[in-house]
């Protein structure tokens, strides 16, 4: 199932892609997507999320750890797009995080861009790098690898 370079998909059909549901889905669109090489997708973040009501109190800062989560969810979008059908009943677990650097705090009020490239691929194992960015600036950066395995099976 390829998509056009540009096309958006929203909310709706990122939840019927990936299994993440609120408070953990953390990206609210695909602004930018080459199937089963790369996309650029966006979160919103507002001050009405979980996680700030401790992280931190009178200086809301996104979790870097969450910053991560979000490239992996939009690699795992770059994947089950690429997969089509072959994804049904599949998830898209970690397998490794190397060379994460979080360079500038992400905040409330922020428009966060993620964006994911395939590294490489062998048969269900994906390799990603991914940046965050607001505006022009990095905010944080990853390479990570994961796993596409079955619903029923552990990683």
């Amino acid at each position: 199932m390829s998509k056009a370079k540009n096309e958006i998909i929203d909310v709706n059909k990122i939840m019927e892609m990936i299994p993440h549901r609120y408070p953990i889905l953390l990206v609210d669109r695909i602004v930018e997507l080459n199937s089963g090489e790369s996309a650029i997708s966006l979160k919103n973040v507002t001050i009405n999320e979980p996680q700030f009501m401790g992280h931190f109190p009178g200086f809301p800062v996104m979790p870097g750890v969450m910053i991560i989560e979000a490239m992996a969810q939009t690699a795992a979008l770059v994947v089950v797009d690429f997969l089509g059908d072959e994804a049904k009943g599949k998830v898209v677990y970690f397998m490794t995080i190397d060379n994460a650097r979080f360079r500038k705090p992400v905040t409330p009020g922020d428009s966060m861009y993620i964006h994911v490239e395939k590294i490489q691929s062998r048969g269900p194992v994906w390799k990603f790098k991914g940046v965050a960015k607001v505006g022009d600036t990095v905010c944080a950066e990853a390479v990570f690898s994961a796993m596409i395995t079955d619903t029923d099976s552990k990683a």
